[in-house]
């Protein structure tokens, strides 16, 4: 019978291998979603200043952020800076902070529009009743905002997850190197099992996504009712 490809998932150590490169690429994702959730939030506050050196060095990131793609700042970080000032700076690593800078200000735009789309009326009666803007913020602005961009937030955060498949460039070890290694590797007795490799990692990243996604919907659900 001929060979279909799939007994290469099953070879010697390949699954645990898979397993291995996706809690890589899980802990890039969820390290990087973490801090640029905390950053955002405060990036997103200070994107709503009045002072307008403030506003444009913001907006100046943001804009770098957005216009620059991600590889580019992976390459930029990890062999540009890290190699000409003799940083110790692993690929992972490089990863995580490029990712993060990345998520912050995407989440940071998220969350000054949210803040933005707050009736003016609603500022004026807090101040009326005598709230601080700690308290306006905190009791009024915030929990608002946090309904209106999580549907936002929920879309950046599969992006991340599924954008760090190009941390392979840099030399990272996650779930998709290690499927390319895996191919490599077996190319001349399995040529088809690159259709179950890279498969099976659509499966991964499917259920890494799926339950941030049934969050999202939840969370909706609880809020509209």
């Amino acid at each position: 019978m001929r060979d279909l490809g799939v007994s290469v998932l099953i070879e010697g150590s390949n699954f645990q291998r898979l397993l291995l490169g996706l809690w890589v690429t899980a802990r890039i994702a969820l390290v990087s979603v973490f801090f640029s959730v905390i950053l955002g939030v405060f990036f997103g506050v200070l994107m709503t200043n009045k002072n307008k050196i403030m506003r444009f060095l913001c907006r100046a990131y943001l804009e770098a952020v957005r216009i620059i793609p991600v590889l580019v700042w992976l390459f930029l970080f990890y062999f540009g800076l890290a190699r000409n000032f003799h940083i110790n700076l692993s690929g992972e690593a490089a990863s995580i902070l490029v990712f993060t800078l990345w998520g912050t200000a995407e989440m940071g735009d998220l969350v000054r529009g949210s803040i933005t789309s707050i009736s003016h009326h609603q500022y004026e009666s807090a101040f009326a009743l005598g709230l601080t803007n700690v308290q306006l913020y905190r009791y009024v602005v915030i929990p608002q905002a946090v309904r209106r961009l999580t549907p936002g937030a929920i879309n950046l955060t599969t992006r991340m997850i599924k954008t760090t498949s190009l941390v392979t460039l840099i030399g990272v070890v996650e779930v998709l190197k290690v499927g390319q290694q895996i191919i490599e590797a077996n190319f001349l007795k399995s040529p088809s099992a690159s259709l179950w490799v890279y498969a099976l990692i659509f499966f991964f990243y499917f259920m890494l996504c799926m339950p941030v996604s049934h969050l999202s919907k939840r969370l909706e659900r609880k809020w509209q009712s």
